[in-house]
């Protein structure tokens, strides 16, 4: 067997979360020939209530959705949420973390300063902030996220820049007379992107669950739009005369989130061989 291969299997954390993950995007990705009724249309009070049977194998919501359905289309917004504000979150903190390693001096100052406020201020109150100015709705909580959680990405790539610039190859870059937008851009950030990486992958849990917990404050996604965090809202008045309706969403989020970290946690080991040894 290749030391490579061996070295991958070795990660059980990284191939339990890599295997769920992508599950979780294929469920998502194909939630229209996964679901078996309509997230929405098909409501049938008839059925409001229905414990998990063969017919609703998760039950069904007090308008008589099939909570399957809901949840695997729920995967789309949850996934969506979490995969485009980490990376708009991603850019702002790479672009910021980047130049202020670089280029240190007055702009190092003035962005170490912004990330320090911003990393004094918890994430889900900025996103309550924000949602309470530009009102509940999909895109509003893609603008909340997505502008509020780039410090840890920015402080990241700041500490590998400052690493990196004064390595050898840099030093060639400059030799040869590469510009210092070329160098940062072509040499600096290929070889630094593994940590990044690793904290985009957790970002995006968090922002996932971040994500059902404005919805669940009636804030983010709105009805009857098929929202995890939403459906949790509304089973909140029957959660002893029918569990399953809430039971089932919450077991959706943390499975994502687990499956996610397992993995970026997963990606640090294998990434980075010093935190792979003490942990042996």
């Amino acid at each position: 067997m290749r030391p490579g291969l061996r070295k991958l299997l070795q990660r059980t954390n990284l191939l339990v979360g890599g295997a769920f993950t992508l599950l979780i995007l294929l469920t998502a990705v194909l939630a229209p020939w996964l679901a078996p009724y309509h997230p929405t249309d098909e409501a049938n009070l008839l059925y409001a209530d229905e414990p998990p049977s063969a017919k609703f194998y998760c039950g069904t919501d007090s308008q008589g959705r099939d909570i399957l359905s809901r949840i695997i289309y729920g995967s789309r917004i949850s996934l969506s949420v979490g995969l485009i504000s980490q990376g708009l979150n991603s850019l702002i903190g790479i672009a910021l973390g980047l130049t202020a390693g670089f280029f240190g001096r007055w702009w190092d100052d003035v962005v170490m300063g912004l990330t320090n406020i911003m990393l004094a201020i918890p994430s889900i109150v900025f996103a309550l902030a924000v949602m309470a100015l530009l009102g509940p709705g999909l895109i509003n909580v893609f603008v909340a996220l997505g502008f509020t959680n780039w410090a840890y990405s920015c402080r990241i790539t700041r500490s590998q820049a400052l690493s990196a610039k004064s390595l050898d190859y840099v030093a060639a870059a400059r030799a040869l007379g590469y510009g210092r937008w070329r160098i940062m851009f072509t040499q600096i950030l290929p070889n630094i992107v593994g940590p990044i990486l690793v904290v985009a992958t957790l970002g995006v849990a968090g922002a996932i669950l971040v994500e059902a917990a404005l919805s669940f404050l009636g804030l983010g996604v709105q009805p009857p739009a098929p929202s995890w965090g939403g459906m949790l809202s509304s089973a909140r008045e029957k959660l002893f005369t029918a569990p399953w309706i809430s039971v089932f969403p919450g077991l959706a989020i943390f499975i994502t989130v687990l499956s996610l970290n397992l993995f970026g946690d997963g990606l640090r080991d294998l990434l980075d061989p010093h935190t792979s040894r003490q942990r042996r």
